[in-house]
């Protein structure tokens, strides 16, 4: 299959899902070495999880497929730009490249918050829309000190 059909699937994935109620217009698919590992569709509203978008959706599928979290050596296409919770899940999965259609321009012209999120996060914390108040800073250091010094830990 080409880029183009993996596109197509992304988009076809979008349009489908989206149709039967499932959840919005956004569907991805994750490729190795030229083969679909996992597809991925957004189940948002069906599944009443903010999370559940389909680049997040076909990361997780992904991993389950092949027993890793590192998703190096993949590539994944999909109908729009990642948002930015997307587009870090692409990264801490480690994917080599990222295909899209549509781009957060697009998404705001419809409804979503892309854009919005994506000015939002180089703000200061005491600018952001939602307050951020730091708490129990040094309790909270001591679970980060104890895997510092774990041998048996498994970095990711």
């Amino acid at each position: 299959m080409t880029e183009a059909d993996h596109m197509r699937r992304a988009i076809g994935l979008s349009l489908e899902m989206m149709r039967s109620g499932r959840g919005g217009p956004f569907g991805a698919v994750i490729v190795k070495d030229g083969a679909v590992v996992a597809e991925g569709f957004n189940q948002v509203t069906s599944t009443n999880d903010p999370t559940a978008h389909a680049e997040v959706v076909a990361v997780r599928l992904a991993c389950q497929a092949l027993g890793t979290f590192d998703l190096t050596g993949c590539e994944i296409y999909t109908s729009c730009e990642p948002c930015p919770m997307c587009l870090s899940a692409i990264y801490w999965a480690r994917l080599g490249r990222i295909y899209y259609a549509n781009d957060r321009h697009d998404a705001a012209k419809i409804g979503f918050r892309d854009d919005f999120l994506y000015h939002e996060i180089p703000l200061p914390l005491d600018q952001r829309a939602i307050p951020a108040t730091r708490l129990l800073q040094a309790e909270g250091w001591a679970a980060f000190e104890e895997w510092d010094k774990k041998l048996d830990k498994v970095a990711y």
